[in-house]
């Protein structure tokens, strides 16, 4: 059994494998896995992607849907459990569509995550690496994301980034 330590940060572009590279490494633990969701499902595309997801994750997670308060989410882990949060993007662009104010809820998070009794490994995408986007709310959300991003990358004992499905360690040990 592999032993993480308390904050696993695992970054990566769309479709990189980060997901995957992720629940792999709750897999080997051999603890009990706790899969925080935020994604709200808006259309059919991501129903069939959640529903990939899930196919893809097994029965063997227990899965907590909260798009935006993981404090709450967080609070449900026990000790003895591993809990993946996918994806901290997710989690951001709610935040943003709620028009909520990013530093207080990117502080929420911190210290939800630093809280949390089990070992937690937290999911997002880097969207800094592309071309500056044409407009207004996307180039909004990409400087929040990198913001987020080098927030769970300091606050993170494990840092991870995965290319092409080959994981980088940018900080820390894996186990």
């Amino acid at each position: 059994m592999a032993e993480l330590p308390k904050l696993t940060f695992v970054l990566g572009g769309a479709s990189s494998g980060k997901s995957a590279f992720a629940e792999g490494l709750v897999v080997a633990t051999g603890a009990p896995r706790v899969y925080v969701a935020t994604s709200q499902i808006y259309d059919d595309e991501m129903a069939a992607k959640v529903r990939d997801h899930v196919a893809a994750r097994g029965n063997d997670w227990h899965t907590i849907e909260e798009p935006l308060d993981m404090a709450k989410a967080l609070s449900q882990v026990g000790e003895d459990q591993v809990v993946l949060l996918d994806c901290a993007s997710m989690w951001l662009t709610n935040q943003m569509m709620a028009e909520h104010d990013l530093a207080v809820e990117t502080e929420a998070l911190i210290a939800a995550l630093a809280a949390c009794k089990g070992r937690v490994i937290v999911v997002s995408n880097e969207v800094g690496m592309g071309i500056v986007p044409d407009n207004a709310l996307a180039r909004r959300f990409r400087i929040a994301q990198g913001k987020l991003n080098q927030r769970l990358a300091a606050a993170a004992d494990l840092a991870v980034f995965v290319i092409a499905g080959l994981p980088q360690v940018l900080k820390g040990d894996l186990p």
